[in-house]
């Protein structure tokens, strides 16, 4: 599937969306965080992608009336369903069993698995700016957490399932880009993703590890679902008009400013201070976002 070139101007509106998205998707995993093991993190995806559903009928319903229900596309809009509820399913439950700093280095491998498919499927052509940028931003990633790969076991796999969920929802939203109004694809992908992460908590449930043994929530716990279901959807919603205006290999370096985002809260909400070298690598990152954001234009 063939798309035709952006403008300039475009393709710089494109990365500035994706910037907030995913800027507010680093929001959503400091709550997540919060809740510190008081609810599994697949059940805590579901409850967040459900109330979101709910209230998103809602305002379809006054908005639009039941025009507003249609499903174009409806096998790509699975796959954005199916997208998303495998990554938020896999990262939420690594919450429960890794650092958050091992969890982000991981799931920073997203953005070469959206070029690499961008090319495959969308045969879409990067820039070697877009390349440049990636490998900048890469170290930099490298530089902030330091990972070695000491000790993480099979749990390695959640966040490396959460990079590739993430990746493949853009490939689906560029793929529907133009299809329907923005609500409708915010409701469309929370309407797939409830019921399939309902299944992730089913699973989990039963499968006898106490993490992701499913209770009744705490208020709290459904209080902040409730926050991280309006940040994500806003989230979501910037991603998904970033890719009506860019291509997914563009827009997919501007989710280095989720780790950004993260640094700022782990000082903020956590107390976690950065050293020197995660200083060194966040300027890194923010050179490769400004050096791409230069090429663009």
């Amino acid at each position: 599937m063939n798309f035709a070139p952006h403008p300039a101007n475009a393709r710089v509106q494109g990365l500035t969306f994706a910037c907030g998205g995913f800027a507010l998707l680093s929001v959503g995993d400091a709550i997540v965080k919060s809740v510190d093991g008081a609810w599994p993190g697949p059940a805590i995806a579901m409850l967040r992608y459900g109330v979101a559903l709910i209230g998103l009928t809602l305002w379809i319903w006054f908005r639009q009336g039941r025009a507003g229900f249609a499903c174009p596309m409806p096998w790509v809009q699975l796959g954005r369903g199916a997208s998303v509820s495998f990554s938020a399913g896999c990262f939420f439950a690594g919450l429960q069993f890794l650092p958050l700093a091992e969890m982000t280095s991981i799931q920073f491998t997203s953005p070469m698995i959206v070029a690499l498919l961008s090319a495959l499927i969308l045969k879409e052509h990067a820039t070697a700016a877009v390349w440049v940028s990636c490998g900048m931003a890469m170290m930099g990633v490298l530089l902030v957490v330091r990972p070695d790969g000491q000790g993480l076991g099979w749990a390695v796999l959640l966040p490396l399932g959460g990079a590739f969920g993430m990746a493949t929802m853009m490939i689906f939203n560029r793929m529907v880009a133009g299809q329907a109004s923005v609500l409708q694809m915010q409701w469309l992908i929370s309407l797939f993703a409830t019921p399939l992460l309902l299944i992730f908590a089913v699973i989990g449930h039963y499968s006898g590890l106490p993490a992701l043994h499913v209770a009744v929530p705490p208020a709290t716990v459904v209080a902040k679902a409730c926050l991280i279901a309006c940040s994500a959807t806003l989230a979501h919603t910037l991603l998904y008009l970033a890719t009506t205006r860019a291509s997914a290999a563009q827009t997919a370096p501007a989710m280095y400013g989720q780790l950004l985002m993260a640094l700022l809260l782990g000082f903020v909400w956590f107390g976690a201070v950065p050293d020197g070298v995660a200083l060194a690598g966040a300027a890194l990152i923010v050179g490769s976002g400004l050096y791409l954001w230069r090429a663009s234009r």
